[in-house]
């Protein structure tokens, strides 16, 4: 089973930019698709960003679109979340999820917790305002 480690977190300020990277060991990283979720305190872990194993398909959670940009490196099994125009309501604790051949060429239907395996332990993002 893959596993996951995060890195990239830290303290913005508001419309400031982090750029979060998780990667992946102990698995083919070419076969899995990759999630990002986050939980802010007392609140649920959400849905942030996803991108398919094939053909690169990705999707956001509606409040990140035009700001958030996931991307993966295949040769580095390593999966990004560049993070622009950060507001304070982006505070939260950002994992990495992994699942093996989950969706095709696209994903057409919002990712939810379950759709994953594979969890890292997080990383702390904290926007000033």
């Amino acid at each position: 089973q893959v596993q996951l480690v995060e890195s990239g977190g830290g303290l913005a300020q508001a419309g400031g930019s982090l750029r979060l990277s998780c990667a992946a060991s102990r698995g083919s990283f070419s076969s899995y698709s990759m999630g990002w979720f986050r939980q802010a305190p007392g609140k649920e872990r959400e849905f942030v960003a996803a991108i398919s194993w094939i053909g690169g398909s990705t999707y956001y959670t509606d409040s990140v679109k035009g700001r958030f940009t996931i991307s993966r490196n295949n040769a580095k099994n390593t999966v990004y979340l560049q993070m622009n125009s950060l507001k304070p309501e982006d505070t939260a604790v950002y994992y990495c999820a992994a699942e093996k051949f989950l969706w095709g060429h696209e994903i057409t239907t919002m990712p939810t917790t379950g759709n994953f395996g594979s969890w890292g332990l997080g990383t702390q993002v904290t926007v000033s305002s």
